[in-house]
Formats: C-alpha cells, sequence, structure tokens
C-alpha cells in the first residue's frame, strides 16, 4: 500500500467478537488504523467523537442495525465512504444497502486479502478524485460541479452520493455518446461483478430521476450495451 493509504482510519463495526478481532488486527498488520465497535449504537457513539475515511458496516447487529447506522453516519457526514459485511444475500438487501449509498457489499464467509483489496479500492478512487480541481459540466439546463458532487437546476440543488458523482461524470464527459456497461462498472466499481452491477442499476435510476426536472435531458438505456446522457446540443 503507498502512504497514504496506510495512514486511512477506519471504522469497523461487527457483533460477532471473534471475527471483528480478527479483520482489525489484520488491518492493523496491512498499516490500518482501525477501531472496532460491537453493536450500531456504539458505532454511532464512536463516529461523532472521530474522524474517519471508512466505515466497515455489518447488517445485522444489536441495537442499531447497519443500514440504519449507515443512515445516521450519512446525517453526519455525506461524504464518508463506507461498505456493509454482511451474511445476508438476499437482492433486496444488496439494494437497499446501494440505495444508502454504499460503496460496497461483501458476503460473508470472505478472506481478509479481498476485504483489503476492496478497501485500497475505495480508497484510492475517494483520494483520487479529492484530489483532482473542479469540473463543472452543463447538462441541459442542469449545473453540475463533479467536486462538489452537486447536481443543480434553478434554484434547486441535490447532493451527490461518490459514486452517483462519479457515474454522472462519466456521463457527462460522454454525453450523446454510449457509456459503454462493462467500462463504467471497472472505471469506478473495478470490479464488474453481480452486486457492483446491481449497484450502478440503482444509481442509475436516481440519476435518471433527478434529471427529469429539465423534459430536454434523458439517460437511457441502450439496448442493454450502456446508457447515454442525451442533451441538448
Amino acid at each position: 500500500m503507498d502512504e497514504r493509504i496506510e495512514s486511512a482510519h477506519i471504522m469497523l463495526c461487527e457483533d460477532d467478537e471473534n471475527l471483528g478481532m480478527l479483520l482489525r488486527e489484520y488491518l492493523e498488520a496491512k498499516g490500518y488504523d482501525a477501531d472496532l465497535c460491537v453493536d450500531g449504537e456504539e458505532g454511532y457513539r464512536t463516529f461523532q467523537e472521530k474522524k474517519y475515511d471508512l466505515c466497515i458496516l455489518d447488517v445485522m447487529m444489536p441495537k442499531m442495525d447497519g443500514f440504519t447506522l449507515a443512515y445516521k453516519i450519512r446525517e453526519l457526514n455525506a461524504d464518508v465512504p463506507f461498505m456493509f459485511l454482511t451474511a445476508k444475500t438476499l437482492k433486496d438487501d444488496v439494494k437497499q444497502g446501494f440505495e444508502l449509498g454504499a460503496d460496497d457489499y461483501i458476503t460473508k464467509p470472505f478472506s481478509m486479502e479481498e476485504v483489503v483489496f476492496r478497501i485500497e479500492a475505495i480508497l484510492r478512487r475517494v483520494r483520487g478524485k479529492k484530489s483532482q480541481s473542479a469540473t463543472i459540466f452543463q447538462i441541459g439546463r442542469f449545473t453540475f460541479d463533479s467536486k462538489k458532487q452537486l447536481l443543480m437546476i434553478d434554484d434547486k440543488q441535490e447532493k451527490l452520493t461518490t459514486k452517483e458523482s462519479d457515474l454522472l461524470k462519466l456521463l457527462a464527459s460522454k454525453s450523446n455518446e454510449l457509456l459503454q456497461r462493462d467500462y463504467a462498472l471497472r472505471a469506478i466499481w473495478v470490479d464488474n461483478n453481480y452486486f457492483n452491477a446491481r449497484s450502478m442499476d440503482v444509481y442509475i435510476t436516481k440519476l435518471r430521476k433527478l434529471l427529469k426536472d429539465d423534459p430536454n435531458v434523458e439517460l437511457i438505456n441502450v439496448h442493454g450495451k450502456g446508457y447515454k446522457l442525451v442533451v441538448p446540443e
């Protein structure tokens, strides 16, 4: 890992203390600074007290489940990335996790090495994005500030999640052209697996709804091959 990733501060919420301790020790051995919380309420208190670069949240926790904790974290900090760690594999649960803005979703059992690989991918993407200069896109009547992650029209503005912003930036940079589905998955999620593909579908649906405020802008699915952001020229 490079120096910047080694300095990352991670909050790990896992109610299985044995698994949590093993994962925390592994993360620390890899150069991360990790805090372990054994229930959702402890996680919420800890997040309020400290600053984190990434949160790893178990879904099934006592006192407060991972989905509720993620929602509360988003109220405090709209930008911090988080990933779910869970035994739940139902599609509705995956959909709910990504709708909350999750950057990844790992199901148990898993390898420690895979968790670290996914953490590195998220931190590289988030930190790489922060290092870029502001980029403004005009999308019909919309103004999109990819650095501030704001989509604005008239007197309305919508704060996007990191993934939503990254996806809209790709679409806007290729407006009126086909954005290949596989290219988008690998550029933003690194891996084009089922969970990441499902995540992108959720974000595309949300972006499509937001863009309806300008009837001259369309976000269309091109025969399952990818997406095209159609804007007036």
